[in-house]
């Protein structure tokens, strides 16, 4: 039966690291915005894909392709796309941003709870610290291709967790399950070394786990709180960006019905 509380403890601290992370920035930080398409971003392109293939580009934030064919502009209309393009500049970085470190966050508690668990300098702990290391540079890596290249994919914002769907989704948690199965072992590495007072050990263990669960409830709390607020701002920057989408579509006869934003 104490087995079963080792677990539940464990259990506890590592995957509410997660959960925390993940849905309460949602749940607080209503978005209730959608990218209809993907973006890509260089230091001299936009592409907006529909599909996988390119349906707006804007070179030099101010010459306008439509499905291939350059849209010669007006000087107002000159105007709105460089305003468009500065947005689009200046947000999908921003969300990128968000999106990694919401997920930071909670890789971040977990990877806590084993230390402490294992040992901060254990074999167990430097191995996960390693993969834990590698898989944040390759989210990184997917949606920042470089200081000037992102990547974003069509998708809504209301929940964060969301940006990652389909990509590192199962090695995430992969790595949690190895997290959790790590700390049982070494839970029942000690218990095996020293059977006198077990009782009392498991005790011990158990108010450890629930202290630390409390802390890192606080640490996370304060990190989400950081992360809402984040998604807060830069929802309203594209409610605003959409009205200047809402410009060209008016302005613009070959975007008409370009919609890359979708508020609801």
């Amino acid at each position: 039966m104490k087995q079963l509380n080792f677990n539940q403890a464990i259990l506890a601290c590592a995957v509410s690291a997660i959960a925390l992370s993940s849905t309460q920035a949602s749940a607080n930080a209503h978005c209730d915005i959608n990218f209809r398409h993907g973006v890509i971003i260089d230091p001299l392109h936009i592409r907006i894909l529909e599909q996988g293939i390119t349906f707006v580009q804007i070179n030099h934030d101010r010459q306008l392709f439509v499905q291939g064919r350059e849209v010669y502009l007006s000087d107002q209309q000159t105007h709105l796309v460089k305003q468009y393009a500065t947005g689009i500049r200046e947000q999908v970085p921003e969300i990128v941003s968000i999106a990694i470190e919401s997920v930071d966050v909670g890789l971040n508690a977990v990877n806590k709870v084993v230390a402490s668990v294992t040992g901060e300098n254990s074999s167990s702990h430097q191995r996960l610290q390693k993969k834990f290391d590698e898989l944040q540079w390759r989210l990184k890596k997917r949606f920042k291709h470089s200081d000037d290249s992102f990547y974003i994919a069509p998708q809504d914002f209301d929940e964060l967790e969301e940006v990652f769907a389909g990509a590192f989704e199962q090695e995430i948690e992969a790595l949690v399950t190895e997290s959790i199965g790590t700390m049982l072992g070494a839970v029942g590495q000690a218990i095996e070394d020293t059977r006198e007072n077990n009782e009392r050990r498991e005790e011990s263990f158990e108010q450890r786990m629930e202290s630390m669960g409390d802390v890192l409830e606080l640490e996370i709390s304060s990190d989400v709180n950081i992360v809402e607020q984040k998604t807060i701002e830069i929802c309203e920057k594209l409610i605003a960006l959409d009205s200047i989408e809402t410009a060209l579509n008016e302005n613009i006869d070959q975007l008409s019905s370009f919609n890359l934003i979708q508020a609801h």
